[in-house]
Formats: C-alpha cells, structure tokens, sequence
C-alpha cells in the first residue's frame, strides 16, 4: 500500500522502508509513526519478505521527534491552552505509545536492519537500538540532545552498553561518533557512506538464504529471552518515567520555548546546544 510518510519497496526478498521528510532530517511524528509501524506489519504478513531495512531519505537516518510549532503557533512541548490533566495525558498516552512501538519490532517474525547515515537522534537513536541489527555509515551521529530540554533517555542504551555509558551519554545529551557507538555495540558494523546501502543490502539477502522459521525462532530466542528477563517491564517503567519527564514544564524550557517564538526551530537549537559545543563527535565538534 503507500504510505504519505515513508516509502515502501520490495527488492526480491527484502522490504526497505525509507523515512521520508528529509527536509527536516525525517524527524518523527504521529503520521510517521504510524506509517512505519503499518510498513512494518506490511513487510511482516508478507510472505515473500524475509527481511527488513528500516533507513531514511537524505543525508540522515532521523533527527528525532519534530518539536516544532502546533497550527496556532505555539509549541507542541508547550502546555498552552490545555489544562493540567490534559496535558499529563497527551503525554501518558503518547509515550506509552512509543514504548509500544520500539517493543513491537521485536515481536515481529521478520528482522529489521536499522541502515543509518547523518544524524541519528532522540526518537531516530530509539528505533536503531530497538531494530535487530544496525549498519552505520561512517558519517554517523548519535545521541539524545532532547535531554537538554526536560526529556528522557531510552533503557535501551543501557541495555546494549552498561550503566556507566548510559549516564555518560544519556545525561549531557552529548553526541557520539560511529566508532564510539561501535565500541559500545550500538552498531554492529561501520561502513563508508557510498557502501552503506549495498551493505545493508547484502546483510539483509544473507538472512533470507537461512531458512524462514529458524530466523524467526532465532529472533524469539533473543527478544523472548529478554522480555523474560526483564527488558520488557523496564521500557514500560521507561514509558512512566517519560510522562513526568516530557511534562515537567519549567524555567529551563520556558526559556527555550520564548527562544523558539522568537526565532523559530533554529533558535531553540541554539539555546539548548549552544551551551554544550564543541560535541565530542559530529559535525558540530569542530569549534568555529
């Protein structure tokens, strides 16, 4: 079927599904979401498919979730013109939602290779942990800047490094390189940006030479096994958390927000990012 917001092709036996807004680096929204996870379940009932790339157009894989301006000009981050209860339940549902749908690609039979160039970030940095595998170009930026602005970081990072490295990464908001998330076995593998896609494309054939039902038994090892051990409840306590996170609305984001109003999305990045420069890794590490 098509979709407004990713791109869905079948090569042979593999299903690549491309993030499609590049003119704001594919950052996520509700519409998105909900194409992804339909694409997702499109590839999943198919028969023919046998594995999975989840990849975005342009020059990065997801800038995160879009933290632009609602239709009257205000913030989506912003409380205005909701009341109290209303605004905690936005965020109740929205990310127990999103919680619901990293944890839904493991319960896919299909697996699904995260192909990551450019800026991998917050919400984009969330769905290449929750894939399966993930191939980087060597251009690759990863990290959780949204911290900065009163949000939260994903269990997952501490699940696929330590609790030392979780800290270290999810409590500056701070951006790593791809060698660094390779050190950290955030990637699987490291690859020059113009091999990125013929990369990606030769693991995925390789999986649909083994047999359908011992991949799909193979990755219920995996994800059954961590959900038993308790992967599962911790994204959903990460989900609880996320509420109060996304709806402590104080001074700090205040000043960001008048940032944005005066200045739009550009502004507001300056304000939160600008204290932090030079990063450690990525284009923003060189001082000017």
């Amino acid at each position: 079927m098509a979709y407004e917001f990713v791109l869905y092709e079948k090569t042979g036996k593999v299903a690549r599904i491309t993030l499609n807004r590049p003119e704001v680096l594919n950052a996520l929204t509700e519409e998105m979401i909900q194409d992804i996870r339909q694409a997702l379940d499109e590839a999943d009932q198919d028969p023919g498919v046998r594995s999975v790339i989840l990849t975005g157009a342009g020059r990065s894989f997801c800038a995160g979730y879009d933290v632009g301006t609602r239709e009257d000009g205000t913030s989506v981050m912003s409380p205005d013109g909701q009341e109290i209860k209303e605004y905690l339940e936005t965020w109740w549902h929205g990310d127990r939602d999103h919680a619901n749908n990293l944890m839904h690609i493991w319960k896919l039979g299909v697996p699904v290779i995260a192909s990551v160039r450019g800026y991998c970030l917050g919400g984009g940095f969330w769905y290449s942990m929750a894939c399966d595998m993930t191939i980087a170009s060597d251009d690759a930026v990863f990290g959780q800047p949204e911290v900065r602005h009163v949000s939260n970081t994903s269990f997952l990072l501490a699940a696929l490094t330590n609790w030392k490295q979780a800290h270290r990464w999810g409590l500056t908001g701070d951006h790593m390189g791809a060698e660094e998330a390779y050190r950290l076995g955030i990637v699987n593998k490291i690859v020059p940006l113009d091999k990125l896609e013929e990369e990606t494309q030769a693991l995925a054939e390789r999986i649909a030479l083994v047999p359908e039902a011992s991949v799909r038994i193979n990755k219920a090892v995996t994800w059954m096994g961590l959900e038993a051990m308790g992967l599962g409840a911790a994204m959903r306590v990460n989900a609880a958390l996320s509420t109060i996170a996304h709806s402590s609305h104080g001074h700090e984001r205040e000043v960001l927000l008048e940032a944005q109003a005066k200045g739009g999305l550009k502004a507001f990045l300056e304000a939160r990012d600008g204290p932090f420069r030079p990063e450690p890794f990525g284009p923003k590490s060189r001082v000017k």
